[in-house]
């Protein structure tokens, strides 16, 4: 079986804070991964039938009943259009439920009522960034700071922002920002030592997630950033550690499920893979990354036709990932997939390889992979032509058989079941159909 490119490419180094919280804190996700967190309570405010249905809805998004907290938090708006946690945690749970663009709307929606509404900045930073509008993301977050400039949440949004963009310079300097303002800012921190990760300064990204593990041991995206340093450091049985570790501390943190499954599917236990990744897809149906990985572990299973679903669902949500062009040319080239004609399987690996290439992939193996796919279809063809040729010998070899039998003569002598056994003759003579 052929190697897939890069299994932990699509690794994400933080996630968002998961589990309910009382009021909107900053938090460092990931741009590839939409939000597994459930929304925010807000506990502000006299106690109205919109908050009370607000926060039903917030009670059942705990609860995973993702129609009925939507049902809820609409309920609230519309008794309070302006209650700008309502729209936010409404974003929320679109993006929960795979709907991006009604995600957008209401996270929007949320910022136009208050600027200084976290969660909206923060998910809608997510958002437009995976959908690769991070420029707008950061222009809108510049003008949220400026009328808010003491903002602890927009500024460490802003970090994330400029971060995705590879703008690693200005991310530090907006990021220690945050923590000259609030030194022991785990966020801040965590996103921070992904920079240094991303410029490769692995000395600072250690000593930045040794202070954060010495403020709060069991926090979940520490472990999952060290988990991605230990990988920087070809550290790879810590790095697994750590991803479990992060798993086991917040079950619905997807990012580390994700990067857990992928370590695994590298150690070939595809099974654990395929358990890990499959949650992460449940809890965030949009997470391309998780779903690029679990194709790679369906294809260890040898379950080859999901395998190929996965692929295409990632191509759905990222037309433009090579990663997946690549891995389906894989798949068919090397597969017996499943009520497919081999030559027809063949011809499609070198169509995906086609636009894994037009799309800027650049493996050195792949004209290697076309002469194997072209060698595959001509052998195929070979086989076939030579499969024709003795059936119609076989035919042909019948066919005169059966006239070279005797026929009696009209005499008493004559077999009386001459007729049938002369239509049996010709009958085995037919060609098949």
């Amino acid at each position: 079986m052929r190697a897939l490119p890069g299994l932990c490419l699509a690794l994400v180094w933080t996630a968002c804070a998961t589990g309910p919280q009382k009021m909107p804190s900053p938090g460092s996700p990931s741009a590839d991964s939409p939000p597994a967190a459930t929304p925010r309570s807000d506990r502000s405010g006299e106690d109205t039938p919109a908050r009370t249905a607000f926060q039903r809805g917030y009670e059942a998004a705990q609860k995973g009943e993702l129609t009925q907290a939507e049902k809820l938090f609409k309920q609230a708006l519309e008794r309070e259009p302006n209650l700008a946690a309502g729209w936010g945690n409404l974003g929320i749970i679109y993006e929960r439920r795979a709907m991006p663009d009604r995600a957008e709307e209401a996270y929007a929606k949320a910022m136009q009522l208050s600027p200084d509404a976290g969660v909206a900045w923060e998910y809608g930073s997510r958002l437009y960034c995976r959908t690769g509008r991070a420029a707008k993301a950061e222009q809108l977050l510049r003008a949220g700071l400026q009328q808010f400039p003491q903002s602890i949440e927009l500024r460490t949004d802003l970090g994330f922002v400029l971060l995705q963009q590879g703008k690693f310079e200005p991310a530090a300097a907006e990021i220690k920002k945050v923590l000259r303002a609030e030194e022991r800012n785990l966020s801040a921190m965590q996103l921070l030592a992904q920079v240094y990760l991303a410029e490769k300064k692995l000395e600072l990204a250690k000593m930045v997630l040794d202070n954060a593990a010495a403020i709060e041991p069991k926090d979940p995206q520490t472990h999952n950033a060290q988990g991605m340093l230990h990988l920087a450091l070809k550290m790879r049985p810590a790095a697994l550690e750590d991803f479990k570790q992060a798993v086991a501390l917040n079950p619905e943190f997807i990012e580390a499920r994700n990067n857990l499954g992928a370590l695994l599917n590298e150690t070939q236990d595809y099974g654990s893979a395929v358990q890990q990744l499959q949650e992460a897809v449940l809890i965030a149906p949009d997470f391309a990354a998780a779903r690029l990985n679990l194709g790679n572990a369906y294809r260890g299973q040898r379950q080859y036709a999901k395998a190929a679903d996965e692929y295409k669902r990632v191509l759905l949500l990222k037309p433009d990932l090579v990663d997946a062009y690549y891995n389906l040319a894989i798949l068919n080239l090397d597969s017996e997939l499943p009520q497919t004609d081999p030559i027809e399987r063949l011809k499609t690996a070198i169509t995906y390889f086609d636009q894994y290439r037009s799309r800027g992939g650049k493996d050195v193996h792949i004209d290697a992979y076309l002469k194997d796919a072209n060698k595959g279809i001509e052998k195929e063809q070979r086989r076939r032509d030579r499969e024709r040729k003795d059936q119609l010998k076989k035919t042909n070899q019948a066919a005169v058989s059966s006239q070279a039998e005797p026929k009696p003569g009209i005499n008493e002598a004559a077999p009386t079941k001459a007729p049938s056994a002369k239509i049996d003759s010709a009958s085995r003579s037919r060609p098949p159909r």
